[in-house]
């Protein structure tokens, strides 16, 4: 669409991105009410993404991280969020832009969204796929995280592999995507 045409699934891509900004905006302020909980997909290549070298040698493309019971220092700006992790009972911060989140998910209430990586122009990031896809329906099953041996030293958030590319679509769900829309 290089013709200066409007550019609705960009568009819709930062309301989508929005969503996911106002619910980590809330969980910062408020904390997760009842049973929500985040599992929040990144690439940690994205060059504005800060991650320890050793989360970034275990994960060197793409991760998955869960919002849950145990976090610290969740801070929101306009284009990313910060939140302290423990892996392996070692605490972690991380920096995760928006534009690196490839998927956001609050599985207590079935609600999804997909993204395309984004580079620093605003240009999809190399190697990204398909723009915004909301997933109203069930999100995919994640693995639970597990609760740590000695229950003094918080270690119930941990790294996820990365889940299948796509919710495979089964009786009830409906997955739209922005692709569908869009002139060949």
């Amino acid at each position: 669409m290089g013709d200066g045409g409007l550019r609705y699934d960009r568009m819709v891509e930062r309301a989508l991105r929005g969503v996911m900004h106002d619910a980590l905006a809330h969980a910062a302020k408020h904390g997760l009410p009842g049973a929500h909980h985040f599992y929040i997909t990144f690439r940690t290549d994205h060059p504005k993404a800060q991650i320890d070298q050793s989360l970034k040698t275990r994960f060197p493309q793409e991760m998955t991280i869960v919002l849950q019971h145990q976090f610290w220092d969740l801070a929101v700006e306009a284009d990313g969020f910060t939140v302290t992790l423990s892996f392996s009972n070692v605490p972690q911060r991380l920096v995760i832009p928006f534009a690196a989140v490839t998927a956001f998910t609050d599985p207590s209430v079935n609600f999804g969204l997909q993204f395309q990586a984004v580079s620093e122009g605003g240009a999809p990031a190399s190697g990204a796929g398909k723009t915004a896809t909301a997933i109203t329906a069930k999100a995919p099953e994640q693995p639970k995280a597990v609760a740590p041996a000695k229950p003094a030293k918080p270690a119930a958030v941990t790294a996820l592999p990365k889940p299948a590319d796509a919710p495979a679509e089964s009786a009830g769900e409906k997955v739209v995507t922005l692709d569908s829309f869009r002139k060949k």
